[in-house]
């Protein structure tokens, strides 16, 4: 395997510490430092363009949500190259449909997977065990063999996983099998935008040219 290959067991370590230590998605590059996120970002199969914008949708959309739902819901905003995804738990249909359309109005929003569920607002102890369960999911990605860490994102929902990336529909179908081997795991949502095996191999050349721009 490449240079990833041999760095990603340390990098994905020092990642999880950072996430466990501050118990929030957005913290995570503060707690790792600008150098280990430096290097996840350029091993990220998003361009800079996209993780850029990812970024504001996120900001954009965890700042509009909680005027819609109030203390009536619990949403989580997921971006990734532009897919957002919605999970959480609101009262009704109608705040459902208000959050998608809210977040349908951010810019640069290209799609959103709406797995929002009706119902009470999830409790502190299942959002830590669902934080507990990402940093499982997390871990078995970095032992599992041809298999690319940084190149998906992993969302927990009461027990539910949600895996988003580009990913080849091999990579695709190979992690989400090890995701379902994860102790507490209930069920796994692919959420992917799949790539062929020759995009990959084009990714990876990229990524392992020291004078790539």
């Amino acid at each position: 395997m490449n240079k990833w290959t041999r760095l990603k067991r340390p990098l994905m370590i020092a990642v999880l510490c950072g996430t466990a230590i501050t118990s929030l998605q957005g913290c995570v590059e503060m707690a790792v430092g600008s150098a280990v996120v430096g290097t996840l970002a350029a091993t990220d199969r998003r361009t800079f363009g996209a993780q850029t914008e990812d970024k504001a949708i996120l900001f954009k959309g965890e700042t509009r949500v909680p005027s819609v739902v109030g203390n009536a819901g619990h949403v989580n905003v997921t971006s990734f190259n532009r897919k957002v995804l919605l999970t959480g738990e609101v009262r009704d249909e109608a705040m459902k449909a208000a959050v998608e359309r809210e977040v349908a109005n951010i810019e640069g929003v290209q799609s959103i997977v709406n797995d929002i569920e009706i119902g009470p607002i999830s409790s502190f102890s299942s959002r830590s065990n669902d934080s507990l369960i990402t940093g499982k999911v997390k871990a078995a990605f970095v032992d599992a063999k041809d298999l690319y860490a940084n190149s998906i994102k992993v969302v927990t929902e009461n027990g539910s996983v949600y895996l988003m990336g580009r990913v080849t529909q091999r990579e695709g179908q190979l992690a989400s099998d090890v995701a379902r081997g994860v102790n507490g795991v209930k069920r796994v949502v692919k959420v992917f935008e799949y790539i062929s095996e020759e995009d990959l191999r084009q990714l990876t050349r990229t990524s392992d040219d020291p004078n790539r721009k």
